[in-house]
């Protein structure tokens, strides 16, 4: 080993971290067991998934190729990165109590090699696997969701997306605000329209009123039928009437009656456009989408912390064999994701901030996998 000073250099640094004959067999491991979990339990989940919605697939009619290539090859990419973090956490238990249990771990810390350089080939393989869940989460997936929602629309759901939303309160440009009473996304009608326009000092300027509004899908216009129109100028006041005044609203129809999936069809410059679309209508959907944006890069640094405590749990052995530390493990993994829901819920609820909400079961963890790193053998 090069020293310098009783330190040691970079250049020794870097020799010991290239891939051995060891961090490879590790790598085959990692990703070997990973990939044959993800496999396993995809094909339970297609199972149980397609023994539930048969029914609906033969009343429908749907053809066998649009249920595998419309429908299954775009949900298996879905579940699996959806669920990415937890593959990864039972990959590592299982091959790491297995090594420990054949005495495998005792003889690469025996060689010489600390637990610290032992977790290289580990990170790596979780940095493959971040990475890989990262892209497909933002920039494929997102198209896989469209083809499959437009499968389930047609052959599961049909029209019970659509809903009667009520209660719309939008800005739609600076100081200009949009309140609608009711929205039917089917026949495209809006009842008790008001638009209201204010000035930088919060004066108000101007307020349309309508009983009913509706939209116009060649025009791409909404249309207040029987207005008022209040105009106020000063200290002078003008009000006018008529049968129908066309609009020109940043809002479609599809923002007042969006399925909860349609945050899962956006890539991440879509999502990151159409969050500052939300910031200036002050929509109520923002927090949803937020999270969304958060979760994308919290989910795959979830890889690294899982396959932390992973290690460090099934590294030694233990009074139970495998099965202990599976279960132990599955116990976290759950929790985790249990957590995660908790706190998504939180912020879409109450006042915590999507950004912390998204992080704080990463902290958390993060705290387990280092008190556990500690205790871990060396």
């Amino acid at each position: 080993m090069e020293r310098r000073n009783g330190k040691k250099t970079f250049g020794a640094t870097v020799n010991s971290l290239r891939i051995k004959i060891i961090d490879a067999y590790i790598i085959r491991k990692f990703l070997g067991t990973f990939f044959f979990a993800l496999v396993l339990i995809l094909t339970i989940a297609v199972v149980f998934d397609f023994a539930e919605k048969i029914d609906n697939f033969m009343e429908k009619e749907a053809p066998v190729k649009a249920i595998i290539f419309d429908y299954y090859l775009n949900f298996i990419p879905y579940f699996a990165t959806l669920f990415a973090p937890l593959f990864v956490f039972i990959a590592v238990i299982f091959f790491t109590s297995k090594m420990a249990v054949n005495t495998e771990i005792i003889a690469i810390l025996n060689s010489g090699m600390s637990f610290r350089r032992m977790m290289w080939p580990y990170f790596l393989s979780a940095l493959f696997i971040a990475a890989f869940t990262f892209i497909l989460t933002n920039f494929v997936i997102p198209g896989s969701n469209r083809k499959r929602m437009v499968f389930e629309d047609r052959y599961y759901r049909s029209s019970s997306r659509k809903v009667m939303v009520e209660n719309i309160h939008r800005q739609v440009f600076k100081n200009i605000y949009v309140y609608m009473g009711s929205y039917n996304p089917i026949s495209l009608r809006g009842q008790n329209f008001t638009i209201e326009k204010f000035s930088d000092s919060g004066r108000l300027e101007s307020k349309l009123s309508s009983p009913t509004v509706t939209y116009d899908t060649t025009l791409h216009k909404w249309s207040a039928m029987n207005y008022s129109l209040r105009e106020i100028t000063g200290n002078e006041e003008r009000i006018s009437r008529g049968t129908q005044m066309d609009t020109t609203l940043s809002i479609k129809p599809s923002d007042f009656s969006r399925d909860p999936g349609f945050v899962g069809t956006m890539t991440y410059r879509e999502l990151d456009d159409y969050i500052s679309l939300l910031r200036l209508q002050g929509s109520d959907e923002l927090k949803l989408f937020l999270i969304e944006k958060y979760r994308r890069f919290a989910n795959p640094f979830a890889v690294f912390i899982l396959s932390l405590i992973g290690v460090s749990l099934s590294s030694r052995k233990i009074r139970g064999g495998i099965g202990m530390n599976i279960g132990i493990g599955l116990i976290l993994s759950f929790s985790y994701i249990l957590f995660l829901q908790f706190a998504s819920q939180f912020s879409l609820k109450g006042d915590l901030n999507p950004l912390l909400a998204m992080w704080i079961p990463n902290i958390l963890y993060s705290i387990i996998a280092l008190v556990l790193y500690k205790l871990a053998p060396k």
